[in-house]
């Protein structure tokens, strides 16, 4: 699958956070606009962002090369005038996807926080190249409360391959959980969303997440499950026989299964839950 790369210069690099982030998140975070890892569950499909874009989603990457200096800029300013800096990142896209081993956005910007950080970062991604920088984050950790937060939405590689044929494995992303963990940086295991899994699946994450954060199709893509319907999300679970899986309350029941491993604070429920 080719992809249309661009530099671009974008004009602010913090967002406030709306929505689904709006619930102890003051800013969201994205190094990039668009996302190589093309997951066809993925709510950004159906954003304005991509809603009036020709080319597909996962064919186009825009890299913003200012990034670094538009966080400094920005948290500065907003320092001077005392607000909060709770960051996202990143809600529109990965920042750990395969361009960033080249283009090091991601890695300047952690730099950049070091020296003018954030009160709380969470870094969400399912990209493993993360563990680059396990050294910029211990260093951001004594500076602020840093959360690493991994997606895995299962612990089975032939649904992963269905539904995100394009992301990173299941076992290099639980390989990189435990990496960030060991070196004492507080981790979290995204189940986001959920998809079938195996009953095996809270032992694969005993001991390398400090939480569990579970959401679903049909609760979390920031429109109930109407931004998943129109993805053809039930078609696909059931083309492939999973339609026990597609429901309107399966987080209640994951929720309730995870908690037979975890103590219950581990454990964190969609929107409500989401900022720890």
């Amino acid at each position: 699958m080719g992809i249309d790369i661009k530099e671009t210069l974008s004009k602010n690099i913090l967002t406030e956070a709306k929505g689904y982030l709006d619930v102890g998140f003051t800013h969201s975070l994205n190094p990039y606009s668009g996302c190589a890892f093309s997951c066809t569950y993925c709510y950004v499909r159906e954003m304005p962002i991509q809603k009036f874009k020709e080319t597909p989603w996962g064919e186009w990457l825009n890299i913003k090369t200012n990034a670094a200096v538009n966080y400094r800029k920005e948290i500065l300013k907003l320092r001077m005038k005392n607000i909060p800096v709770n960051i996202f990142m990143s809600s529109a896209t990965d920042p750990y996807q395969p361009i960033e081993r080249e283009a090091n956005i991601t890695r300047r910007i952690l730099e950049e926080m070091i020296e003018n950080p954030p009160d709380f970062l969470q870094i969400q991604t399912r990209g493993p190249l993360i563990t680059r920088d396990i050294d910029l984050i211990v260093k951001l950790k004594e500076k602020c409360k840093v959360l690493v937060s991994i997606t895995i939405e299962t612990d089975r590689e032939d649904i992963k391959k269905i539904f995100a044929p394009h992301a990173p494995g299941i076992k290099l992303r639980l390989k990189a959980l435990k990496e960030v963990h060991d070196v004492g940086i507080m981790t979290q295991a995204s189940i986001s969303p959920v998809l079938p899994f195996t009953p095996e699946f809270p032992k694969r994450l005993d001991g390398i997440v400090d939480h569990i954060w579970i959401d679903t199709l049909s609760i979390g893509d920031g429109a109930m499950g109407k931004r998943s319907e129109r993805l053809g999300m039930p078609k696909i679970f059931e083309e492939h026989g999973l339609s026990q899986w597609y429901q309107q309350g399966l987080h209640v029941k994951v929720e309730k299964y995870f908690k037979k491993y975890f103590p219950s604070d581990m454990v964190r429920v969609s929107k409500q839950e989401a900022f720890l």
